[in-house]
């Protein structure tokens, strides 16, 4: 008699329901883990909306002032910092803050979206732990999803808060049904780029390039929009996400319909990062990493040529953007005082700055802003060993003849340094552009060197993120708050015209205002020795606690 081997049963189809498992609980434990980051996030936002509203009402309370500022912002260089010209037509509070604060603020609500998706999905497989966790009943699609739903619910908490908070400020012409559209409009661009981040987590490997990729996309966006506003071709603004939101024209007109081609894009490309995601390995991207030469450079055996490799494309990323940040301020320069006369706070601000022109004190000002986004890069290079420590990267290598003080030297030397040179990228395509539409040749060296002056401060900054990660690691994010900070005292306090002590309090408040100001060398010596000590402190810290690895 013979007998058959019982056939081998199929395998069952992948279904939606097995390759979404586990979806819920890993939202909660992404609400889990940003519990704080999330709120931060979200209340920064919401908070900086109501007193740029308050503030409106205070600086431009007569309809005269609206009416200087909507000269003001009749020029090119003034529709391309703001919006499209339809605003200006009628433009009481509520449309003035449509067309002052909408593109500005989707800038910052697609940072926010990116830094979800990548935190919750290239992040986790980079560490490692994405790879653990789906060897349990965890879904292929899980992570994205969950990410994903994770950006949706910031960006609809962040639409309602603005929606039924702003009405509630009682301001002439922002009323309930602009504020619901305003706030909408933020979460549709918002979830446009956690869409888009959603494709740039498949396409590399590693969670910066995940996130710098699509932050280009962001700024391309800001660009193709303030392009078609400034009127070289309206149809560019409809190239960008950030310009169909800022055509709702909410408080304006209050048109809903171009929300419809945000969530159109954005379950193009949440589709697409779902397919892509399918046809890589865990770990993996979809861009192939590059053959590295046979023979490595004698650089990479040092301290300072490794830490130089792996800041090299951040430090590209930020001195190319820098340059042309500085060339984009430097082109409006000599407009400067036809674009400002008629703003009596911002007049009353530049005289307090001082100079011998208005193009000098608006410079001066500018300058802040620039430093301040050199100020990110610092943080974000003075911070690598921490993510390299807690990767468990940084084990290994200390376990070898390199000393602690030499491994995290190299990192921060690299970031003073890179702080430095992105800075004096900064004050060339500033100075250049500056020179040019001034007409005034002197003015190039004067910006380099206004841009120069900022470099202790930035060597504080780092100082301040050392004495962090070495004695109190789980606190390193705290660096944040130093550039945030003179963002907020450095420029918005010159206008608002904050208290002089709480400038002091910003190691950015010490540098000389140039090229509006005389130089003294004083606090830069001053600011330098006190880098040199925060410095110090912070490497005594490190080497005096233990790793902490996840």
């Amino acid at each position: 008699m013979t007998t058959t081997a019982p056939a081998k049963a199929a395998a069952p189809p992948a279904t939606s329901a097995n390759t979404l498992a586990g979806t819920r609980t890993l939202i909660r434990f992404a609400l889990r883990r940003d519990r704080v980051r999330l709120p931060v996030w979200i209340l920064a936002l919401f908070l900086g909306t109501v007193m740029t509203a308050n503030n409106y009402k205070t600086l431009y309370a007569d309809p005269e002032d609206r009416a200087n500022v909507v000269k003001t912002m009749d020029s090119p260089a003034g529709l391309a910092m703001s919006g499209p010209r339809h605003y200006l037509d009628d433009y009481n509070f509520g449309s003035m803050l449509g067309h002052q604060m909408l593109g500005f603020m989707a800038v910052l609500v697609g940072l926010m979206s990116v830094l979800i998706i990548t935190r919750h999905t290239r992040a986790e497989e980079e560490t490692g732990r994405a790879e653990l966790v789906r060897s349990t009943v965890v879904g292929r699609h899980a992570h994205l999803a969950a990410a994903l739903s994770v950006a949706v619910l910031a960006n609809l908490v962040l639409a309602l808060l603005l929606a039924f908070g702003l009405p509630g400020l009682g301001i002439e012409g922002i009323d309930t049904g602009g504020s619901l559209l305003y706030g909408f409009a933020h979460a549709a661009v918002g979830i446009v780029f956690a869409a888009v981040a959603a494709i740039t987590a498949q396409i590399t490997s590693h969670a910066r390039g995940a996130s710098g990729m699509a932050l280009a996309v962001i700024g391309a966006a800001y660009v193709l929009r303030a392009a078609g506003d400034s009127g070289s071709s309206e149809a560019l603004s409809w190239l960008s996400p950030i310009g169909w939101a800022q055509r709702t024209y909410p408080y304006v007109d209050n048109d809903w319909w171009p929300l419809l081609l945000c969530l159109a894009l954005a379950a193009a490309c949440a589709a697409t990062g779902f397919v892509l995601s399918t046809r890589r390995d865990v770990g993996a991207g979809l861009r192939p990493e590059k053959l590295g030469s046979p023979v490595g450079s004698d650089a990479l055996t040092t301290p300072l040529g490794f830490a130089l490799r792996l800041h090299r494309g951040m430090l590209i990323g930020f001195g190319s953007g820098l340059l042309l940040m500085g060339a984009m301020y430097g082109s409006i320069l000599g407009d400067a005082e036809d674009m400002l006369k008629d703003i009596d706070e911002i007049q009353e601000a530049l005289d307090r700055i001082g100079g011998s022109s208005i193009a000098e004190s608006f410079a001066s000002m500018v300058m802040v802003v620039i430093t301040v986004v050199a100020a990110v890069y610092v943080v974000m290079a003075a911070l690598r060993p921490r993510a390299e420590e807690t990767a468990g990267r940084a084990e290994p290598l200390l376990a070898t003849g390199l000393s602690r003080g030499r491994w995290v030297g190299s990192h921060l030397a690299v970031a003073m340094g890179g702080g430095t040179l992105v800075l004096l990228l900064a004050g060339i395509g500033f100075g250049a552009s500056g020179a040019a539409s001034t007409g005034d040749g002197a003015m190039f060296l004067k910006l380099v060197g206004a841009a120069l002056a900022y470099a202790p401060a930035l060597w504080v900054t780092v100082g301040v993120a050392v004495v962090l990660f070495g004695w109190f690691p789980r606190a390193s994010a705290a660096a944040w708050v130093v550039p945030v900070y003179a963002f907020v005292v450095g420029y918005l306090g010159q206008i608002l015209q904050f208290p002089d002590w709480m400038n002091n309090l910003s190691p950015f408040g010490h540098v000389p205002q140039l090229p509006a100001a005389s130089m003294n060398w004083t606090p830069m010596l001053l600011l330098t020795l006190v880098a040199a000590g925060l410095v110090w402190l912070g490497l005594e810290g490190f080497r005096r606690r233990d790793l902490e690895t996840k």
